[in-house]
């Protein structure tokens, strides 16, 4: 008998528990918000921003941290393309109706959170380059990650792949472009 199959299963598992909880948690106020501003700031709106005050404000480092950024994004975006579609699998919103959110997704599969792969491919450059910023770039990613999760986009382990994969590809880009 293979691991495989008791892995996903162990996985699975714990990924339904708390989705269950999380649908089922009626969340205050300022956590909506914060969550629903956090999905939306990476949507993209909030990486060309950070990017323009990177340029002008950057430093001699302002180039590289730039591009070695949006190289990792876009491979980023290439590869959870391509697993979503490989994987297939359905997000926590189709499966369960959440009690507040009412967000739509951005396509049907959930594995895994291009949101994440894309905060972290972006930030872990920056965390680099810019260690005197590492806890507001951190904070950035874990309230894109979270929110993915809290609005029911998206299981647990779709976001720590999305946060190990965004975090391996910004360090291949640093240093490929270094």
């Amino acid at each position: 008998m293979s691991v495989f199959p008791l892995v996903r299963n162990y996985i699975e598992t714990r990924d339904h528990r708390i989705m269950n909880r999380v649908h089922q948690w009626s969340a205050p106020q300022w956590v909506r918000l914060w969550m629903i501003c956090a999905t939306r700031g990476g949507d993209g709106w909030l990486w060309y921003a950070l990017a323009i005050v990177i340029l002008l404000f950057g430093g001699p480092e302002r180039y590289i941290a730039v591009s070695s950024s949006f190289l990792a994004a876009g491979i980023g975006i290439g590869f959870f393309l391509l697993a979503k579609r490989v994987t297939g699998r359905r997000r926590p919103c189709h499966i369960q109706a959440h009690c507040w959110s009412t967000l739509l997704p951005p396509d049907k599969f959930s594995f895994p959170s291009g949101h994440t792969i894309t905060a972290f491919s972006i930030i872990t450059p920056l965390m680099v380059l810019y260690p005197e910023h590492s806890a507001e770039f951190t904070f950035i990613g874990l309230s894109i990650a979270a929110s993915r999760i809290i609005l029911g986009m998206h299981f647990l382990s779709d976001v720590l792949v999305g946060a190990a994969a965004g975090s391996l590809l910004g360090f291949f880009a640093l240093n490929l472009l270094r």
